[in-house]
This record gives C-alpha cells, sequence and structure tokens, in this order.
C-alpha cells in the first residue's frame, strides 16, 4: 500500500481537482447540471477506491492535514462577503427572503428528524439530510461531517456527499420547471424598461471603481495583504472557537474564523483600514473550496452507504416536495407575487437543494426566456452565496446540541 504524506496528498488532491474540470468540460451534461469539478475528481477516487475494496485492496492511503485549514479559510472568505453595506443594497426584500430561507432551513431539520426516527436511525441523521447537505450543499456536508461522526451517525461524511450530489441534481432539473409553471399560469413577465440583469447587479455589487491595471508588484502586495488578513482572521477565529467550545457549545471549527472576517470586512467597508479586496479574497476562498473538496471526497468511504438508500431517497422526496411548495406559497406571495418572484423561486430551489451555482444556472435560464430579473438577480445571489452559510451554521448547531 502506498502512503502519502500531506504534501503528496494535497498534490494528488491539486492533479485529481484538474481532471474533474477536464471531464466537465467534456461532458456537457455535469456542468448544465452544475456538478462541482472538485466533486468529479474527488468522487472518481473514492469509487475506484470502492472498486478495490470489493478485492480486499486498499493500494494508497492518504493524509488529510491540510483538509482542516483549507475548509477553514473557505468559509473564513465567506465572512469577509457579509456586509452591512449589501443588506442596505437588498433592503428589506433581501432580509425578507434570507428569512424565509433560515426558516426553511430549519423545516428540513425538523423533516428530516421525523423521517431519520421513523427508519430507526438517529436524529441527527435527519439533520445531515436536512439543512447541513441541502441548504449548505457539499461544503458544509463535508465541513460538519467528522462532528456528525462524533455524535453517532456511522458514515456520516458518506451519507453528507451522497444527500449532497442528489440535491445538487434535483435543484438543477426542477428549479426552471416550476418557475416556468408559475410564469405561465399566472402571466407574470418582466416589466417593461427594466435595466439588463447582469450590469444593474455588477454597479449594485461593485466594490471598488474600475482602474488602470496595477504594477505587478502592486497587485502581488495586494494579493499578499488580503491573504494576511484572511490567516488574521483564522488565528483569531481559533481562539474564539476554542472559548465557545468551552462552554459545551458544539459548534463548527469555522465559525470563530467567519465572524472575524465579518468584523474585519464590516470595520474596512466602513474606515478603509485595511484595504481589503473582495474579488482577491472571493479567489483565496474558492481555491481553498476545491482543494477542501476533493481532498474530502478522495478520503471518502463510499462502502459505509450500503442499507441506507431507501432512507435517503425518501428523505429527498419529501424535502423536494416541500420546497417547491414552499416556494409556490408563501415565499411567491411575499416577495411581490410578480416575475421577479418567479425567478427568485427558481433559485431558491436551486440553493436550497443544491448550490449557489444551480441557483444561478436555473435562473439565467428563465431570464434567457422571459427577459431581465433585476431584484432577483440582486436578492438571490446575496443571500444564497454567504448569508444563508450564517444562519444555517446557527440552527444546524442548535440541533447539534439539542440531540447529541
Amino acid at each position: 500500500m502506498l502512503n502519502l504524506d500531506a504534501i503528496q496528498s494535497l498534490a494528488c488532491g491539486g492533479l485529481f481537482l484538474l481532471v474533474g474540470y477536464a471531464i466537465r468540460k467534456r461532458v456537457p451534461l455535469l456542468a448544465r447540471l452544475s456538478i462541482p469539478a472538485p466533486v468529479i475528481g474527488g468522487l472518481l477516487v473514492a469509487l475506484a477506491l470502492l472498486a478495490c475494496r470489493q478485492w480486499e485492496v486498499t493500494p494508497v492511503r492518504f493524509d488529510t492535514t491540510f483538509k482542516q485549514p483549507l475548509m477553514i479559510a473557505f468559509f473564513t472568505a465567506i465572512g469577509f462577503n457579509a456586509s452591512t453595506s449589501l443588506l442596505r443594497i437588498g433592503g428589506r426584500q433581501l432580509l425578507l427572503f434570507l428569512g424565509l430561507a433560515s426558516g426553511l432551513a430549519v423545516m428540513q431539520n425538523l423533516v428530516g428528524i421525523g423521517l431519520a426516527t421513523a427508519f430507526g436511525l438517529p436524529p441527527l441523521f435527519g439533520v445531515i439530510t436536512g439543512s447541513v447537505t441541502l441548504t449548505g450543499g457539499p461544503a458544509t456536508g463535508m465541513a460538519f461531517a467528522p462532528v456528525f461522526a462524533e455524535a453517532g451517525v456511522h458514515g456520516a461524511a458518506s451519507v453528507a456527499l451522497a444527500n449532497a450530489m442528489a440535491g445538487i441534481v434535483l435543484g438543477s432539473v426542477i428549479g426552471a420547471p416550476v418557475a416556468t409553471m408559475l410564469i405561465e399560469r399566472m402571466k407574470l413577465r418582466t416589466p417593461i424598461g427594466s435595466p439588463r440583469t447582469a450590469s444593474a447587479v455588477a454597479v449594485a455589487l461593485a466594490d471598488e471603481p474600475p482602474a488602470s491595471a496595477p504594477r505587478v508588484e502592486e497587485a502581488a502586495y495586494a494579493g499578499l495583504r488580503n491573504f494576511v488578513w484572511l490567516l488574521l482572521a483564522m488565528g483569531l477565529g481559533a481562539w474564539i472557537s476554542g472559548g465557545l467550545g468551552q462552554l459545551g457549545l458544539t459548534l463548527p471549527a469555522y465559525i470563530g474564523a467567519m465572524l472575524v472576517g465579518a468584523l474585519i470586512r464590516n470595520i474596512d467597508d466602513r474606515h478603509g483600514w485595511f484595504g481589503l479586496s473582495m474579488p482577491t479574497i472571493d479567489i483565496i476562498g474558492n481555491t481553498c473550496l476545491s482543494l477542501f473538496l476533493v481532498m474530502a471526497l478522495m478520503d471518502l468511504h463510499l462502502w459505509e452507504l450500503s442499507g441506507l438508500a431507501l432512507p435517503l431517497l425518501v428523505n429527498l422526496g419529501v424535502q423536494s416536495l416541500i420546497v417547491v411548495a414552499f416556494c409556490c406559497w408563501p415565499l411567491l406571495q411575499l416577495m411581490g407575487r410578480d416575475y421577479d418572484a418567479a425567478v427568485m423561486a427558481s433559485g431558491f430551489i436551486g440553493f436550497m437543494l443544491g448550490t449557489t451555482a444551480n441557483a444561478m444556472a436555473v435562473m439565467s435560464s428563465l431570464t434567457e426566456r422571459y427577459g431581465p430579473a433585476t431584484r432577483a438577480f440582486l436578492v438571490a445571489p446575496i443571500v444564497g452565496a454567504f448569508l444563508i452559510d450564517f444562519t444555517n451554521a446557527l440552527v444546524i448547531t442548535g440541533f447539534i446540541n439539542g440531540w447529541k
């Protein structure tokens, strides 16, 4: 058996990340379903190890030491995105949309617990197949998996992957047809004279005015500066998470870093002390996310899913029906019962079952057919991309501490 150390395992993860991108490029269906490239590459390794297990062979063992810091770095970058100025841009509708998403996350967990109990499984099995992997997606699922494993959920990481992957597919398949039905049945159309979506959102969310291209030295220093602020948030956040843990709270390792990142961002928005560049931080965060996911999936034990297929399928069916019903009412009514509300409903299905990428894909397909939906493209991505991660982490933490 080949034992890879931490550096070699990280390099292997990077290699299969590129393999995932190459496969997605050559299989258009994977791109249309918004399947993340890290999931493709990591799952390829996991399936190969599953096949080897049939012959009782373990060809390689990975050292996943870097998995934890990569995961924390990604969620810290999410924290840096939590700007109160964005809340002001979206106004009341953004807060209402976030409240609806957070409320449905609670409902997903309650339904999951009920179904898990009916199948004789631990209540926390219902939480990991609820908002952890549906609202949260594969990143949140893999981040919380060790916590659920310690709480007694057998094969938590494998369950998280299976549920998250199925949710991504369902979010892509269901979102656009449901919104199309609402638009056609209620005769909803885009208001005449609406600005084009992309330009309107770009102006609203711009971090800084366009400028001439900086010199190489300036660009390198700017990247280094933002990377250091992210590392500082991770370091300070570790102390906060440790302190909260001593109070008896079961929290994900990244929650403290997210909070520090949000604090630094909002101080910088007000005073400009840190010179943050959100595009740079997003690049760092997304890179860390990709490497974290592919390494987490490479070390996955898919054979632990044996016997759980029926509970997972039933849960996904029920959860999908609830999300669709929730979008048709009350979300459509509360968000204005207009064309933008219908497009928002499609995005809501996308990220409440899958990821923000699903939401953007299905919303784009609708606007290509029916016209721009500026308000929808302003509200849904802000909530789905990072605000829901904050509230969902609190929801999950509450359920873990209530049922552990």
